[in-house]
């Protein structure tokens, strides 16, 4: 067709848009698997075909975040005598739920590029904290979840990083015990949930948690 319409007023989606957009990402799936089969390596996993395309988003991100900072695209005369420039890269490994994965990271000539999509001295992306916290929660031993991230992600975490890790948990969670409460609940609700706890041995314990209902009708977990 050698129509062209106009589409900038449209304010609903062309019918079958949304079909279309699954239909192209089904298409993706199939041709990262026809590549992995091609290429002979895995999906997940240390090298997996999936840690690349990590790779490449979170590095196509990062430089994204450089243009906004610096305010004009890579090679564009418009840095000339601006006062900021890029740096070249660094090479950072962060930790994903898929495994290692390292990155080129954007600088600039003044030193104040502070990414937000992968964080300055930020070694593991927050899937793997709440990794680390659900095993803990499961009962698994520190030196357990270690060898557990080894070897099934080929991610080397530390038990002092673990460690760090469930401890600001806790900090969070004491914090969150002690913030203030409404003076008045209308309406409360006592629950328990039955979860395995180490003590020693791996036990079931009843947690129980205490819901209040606000004046205003909002639920609040006043404890447990």
């Amino acid at each position: 067709m050698t129509d062209t319409m106009d589409v900038s007023t449209r304010t609903e989606p062309a019918p079958g848009a949304a079909l279309a957009g699954r239909i192209s990402t089904d298409e993706l799936a199939a041709e990262l698997l026809a590549r992995a089969d091609a290429e002979g390596v895995s999906l997940v996993g240390p090298g997996g075909l999936l840690a690349g395309l990590t790779k490449t988003v979170l590095e196509t991100a990062l430089e994204a975040e450089m243009t906004e900072h610096l305010g004009y695209e890579a090679h564009d005369p418009a840095g000339h005598h601006s006062g900021n420039s890029r740096n070249g890269t660094r090479t950072k490994t962060v930790i994903t739920e898929l495994g290692p994965v390292e990155l080129d990271v954007a600088r600039d000539r003044a030193g104040t590029f502070e990414p937000q999509i992968v964080r300055k001295r930020q070694r593991r992306l927050g899937g793997v904290d709440a990794m680390v916290c659900s095993l803990s929660a499961k009962g698994l031993t520190h030196g357990e979840i270690s060898a557990h991230l080894a070897e099934i992600y080929g991610a080397e975490v530390s038990k002092e990083t673990i460690t760090r890790i469930t401890d600001r948990v806790m900090e969070g969670m004491v914090a969150w015990q002690n913030r203030p409460l409404d003076r008045v609940y209308p309406v409360v609700f006592i629950d328990a949930i039955v979860v395995k706890i180490r003590e020693g041995q791996v036990a079931n314990r009843p947690i129980y948690v205490a819901i209040g209902v606000t004046v205003d009708g909002e639920r609040d977990i006043l404890g447990r």
